[in-house]
């Protein structure tokens, strides 16, 4: 079934109740609501589980610098954050997200949490032309929209979800308003500000480049460039005939001007600026941000940042890998207290045949949650912080596999983040 507040129906399996023919199924299926759905079993098995399809809204949000066009998936759930995403150049939420948020691993994730889609200014499928002389915002700019959305949705917190920009201006968002981000989840970031010889290299490749190869350069690395040439090819085509040209080189411009995000890795003592909320930094082995993502996790606390970096995968996991990306998003949001009993396969299986080690995404971290009552948090540097919070069920911890114990007479700033291979 197709259309919002609809079903749609794929692979099904009901709880302790025999097949039925698939038109009293059919029938069969619409007349329970989401608790009963709640109760599906997510399975890798050829049998069949019913899905639902969540509202979908759009919206057009009031900014000093335009309308910024959002898309709820989901009705926001009481005190609970929502996952807010934020795209890369080249692309809108359609483009970078569908791929991860349609993949069928991802279905528990939405029962719990709604998501809010933003696309960049000019971005959107079918915007309008910029006029002549419009000033297009600067990163920081952009990032300083968000609480204006939060406000729109009537929003508390979110868990952000960005890739490339997307990210730089979650976490730069993150930095400004910690209060407002519960959690970050960070594909391809680059936390620095483009040095002189990467500037003049894209003057002179704009002279003799079309504007979808400098997206492509971006997006891909040179191996999977000449190894994906489908993928490649479909991203092309979707810079060519689905952006407004004009409108991306605009936020392209405002990405490349850009300035360094202005974090620090914390040392006992110090009062530097830097995230407070748990975050998990995501790259594809190949991918051209490599050693950008790196150099990130090398300025974060490494007792709240964990690196994924996801084998055989290129410049985008979530439309290389989305059913691991799925579970390692599911493995971090119960770290923060959500989702205890969200079931976890794919990782799982993976690790176990390849022998990696399996690393906590709490680290040394330990939280309490109470029912309707107050959450502490010793993940800032502010001390314990509480925070009130409405619950439907007490949300325990996961549990730590290899977690190291806490050291507080060990210089942080000397400790690894958590590592993970997949």
């Amino acid at each position: 079934m197709g259309g919002q507040g609809g079903l749609r129906l794929s692979a099904i399996k009901v709880l302790s109740r025999p097949p039925l023919p698939p038109l009293v199924f059919r029938t069969f299926a619409f007349q329970y609501d989401h608790e009963f759905l709640a109760k599906m079993v997510l399975d890798d098995s050829d049998v069949e589980m019913i899905v639902t399809d969540v509202e979908v809204t759009e919206h057009d949000v009031e900014t000093p610098y335009g309308r910024l066009h959002c898309t709820m998936r989901g009705v926001p759930k009481g005190e609970r954050p929502v996952v807010l995403t934020f795209h890369d150049i080249g692309l809108n939420h359609k483009t970078c997200w569908d791929s991860l948020f349609q993949h069928e691993d991802m279905a528990e994730i939405l029962h719990h949490f709604a998501v809010c889609h933003v696309d960049a200014l000019g971005q959107h499928e079918g915007a309008n032309t910029f006029s002549t002389g419009y000033e297009y915002p600067t990163m920081d700019e952009l990032s300083e929209t968000l609480p204006l959305v939060l406000k729109h949705f009537g929003l508390k917190s979110v868990i952000g979800l960005g890739m490339g920009a997307g990210a730089f201006m979650l976490t730069k968002f993150a930095l400004d308003y910690p209060k407002m981000v519960e959690g970050l989840v960070l594909i391809n970031i680059n936390p620095c500000a483009e040095g002189w010889m990467d500037w003049a290299a894209h003057k002179i490749s704009g002279w003799t480049h079309a504007l979808p190869d400098l997206v492509i350069s971006h997006l891909f690395g040179k191996e999977e460039i000449h190894h994906n040439q489908d993928m490649v090819a479909t991203y092309r085509h979707h810079v060519m005939k689905d952006m407004n040209q004009f409108n991306l080189q605009l936020f392209i411009k405002a990405y490349e001007s850009r300035r360094d995000l202005d974090i620090e890795r914390p040392v006992p003592g110090s009062n530097v600026r830097t995230l407070k909320c748990p975050c998990l930094l995501v790259v594809g082995d190949s991918s051209p941000a490599v050693d950008a993502v790196v150099e990130c996790n090398t300025k974060l606390d490494p007792t709240k940042a964990t690196l994924l970096k996801m084998a055989d995968c290129g410049g985008m996991p979530q439309i290389d890998q989305p059913g691991k990306l799925t579970e390692a998003f599911k493995y971090f949001i119960q770290g923060m207290g959500y989702m205890p009993a969200a079931s976890m396969t794919r990782l799982v299986r993976s690790r176990t045949a390849s022998g990696s080690s399996v690393t906590s995404f709490e680290g040394s971290r330990s939280r309490s949650h109470t029912h309707e009552g107050n959450r502490s948090r010793s993940h800032t540097n502010e001390g314990p912080r509480s925070r009130s919070h409405t619950a439907d069920h007490q949300r325990g911890h996961a549990p730590a596999t290899d977690a190291a114990p806490a050291t507080p007479a060990v210089d942080q700033g000397l400790l690894k983040a958590p590592e993970v291979s997949c």
